[in-house]
């Protein structure tokens, strides 16, 4: 069995490793952190937002550095939890989600593991969310370990 954990430093993210660490101690499991790179953000960023792309390059190195020990820290704390973990990052190539389906269609996940951050009400209804969008788009079972306590503040 191989778990694909979908971690981004968060509380909510933090409490999957958690609860899968106490459900499925001794397992295989992939911690895998998704960062957007400088030029995908501003090329979404609305005209009046834009940043100049020229340290682009500079800034998506530091950004990979960084979100490379973060998926190590999930690594660390999946361990910690009794799962058997590796780290691994990726930059998007579309959206979050769509690299969480495909590094478990890649690894031939048994199951895919990620907390929610809890989006309430409207928010939840305008923007969606990376743990609804991997349960409808992958054929692959998923652990959705909701938030502690709903941000509808």
């Amino acid at each position: 069995m191989t778990i694909l954990i979908a971690y981004d430093g968060s509380d909510d993210a933090k409490a999957a490793i958690a609860f899968a660490g106490e459900l499925l101690r001794g397992e295989s499991a992939v911690v895998l952190t998704v960062w957007e790179r400088v030029a995908t953000t501003s090329a979404r960023a609305s005209a009046g937002l834009m940043m100049t792309l020229d340290h682009a390059g500079a800034e998506d190195e530091a950004i990979g550095e960084a979100m490379r020990d973060l998926a190590e820290h999930g690594a660390d704390l999946a361990r910690q939890a009794g799962l058997a973990a590796t780290s691994r990052c990726e930059a998007d190539s579309v959206a979050v989600w769509a690299t969480i389906v495909d590094v478990a269609d890649e690894i031939d996940a048994t199951l895919v593991v990620t907390g929610t951050r809890g989006l309430g009400g409207m928010r939840s209804l305008l923007l969606g969310s990376t743990s609804d969008r991997v349960l409808h788009h992958t054929h692959r079972p998923v652990l959705v370990v909701p938030c502690s306590k709903p941000d509808d503040a």
